[in-house]
């Protein structure tokens, strides 16, 4: 696992940390049962404070994506095998959704292309993912 922080990254380091873990797991870079680093090999590996890397497990771990346990490392949860209520659409893909259909629009995105893009985005993602 490779995790990087962008200092000149708006959004929160705990976040980056959260996304580019999501991105591994998707990517099948991380798979179920496997270990993360340490909270405090993390923290010391990226020059952060120890904290913010509890935040970004915490988080990975209300979101369903991981383990945590004291005294043990976090580990890769299982892939969720139902459905997902429309209160975890809702809050996971809907409204973020809805804010790229706005910022399509206010860059004159035509509905086609941002079908085309998150087609493109789709497809690259599971040629990546399907490499051994």
């Amino acid at each position: 696992m490779f995790l990087s922080i962008n200092e000149h990254d708006p959004a929160p380091i705990y976040l980056q940390i959260v996304s580019q873990v999501k991105d591994q797991i998707a990517a099948g870079v991380l798979r179920p049962g496997d270990d993360l680093p340490g909270v405090r090999e993390l923290a010391d590996t990226l020059n952060i404070n120890l904290h913010t890397v509890h935040r970004a497990y915490q988080k990975l771990r209300d979101d369903g994506l991981i383990h945590l346990r004291l005294g043990r490392r976090a580990k890769i949860a299982p892939l969720r095998e139902s459905p997902p209520s429309q209160t975890d659409l809702e809050s996971a893909l809907i409204a973020p959704l809805n804010q790229l259909i706005t910022e399509a629009y206010h860059l004159r995105l035509s509905d086609d292309d941002f079908r085309r893009l998150v087609d493109e985005l789709l497809q690259t993602r599971k040629e990546r993912s399907t490499r051994p």
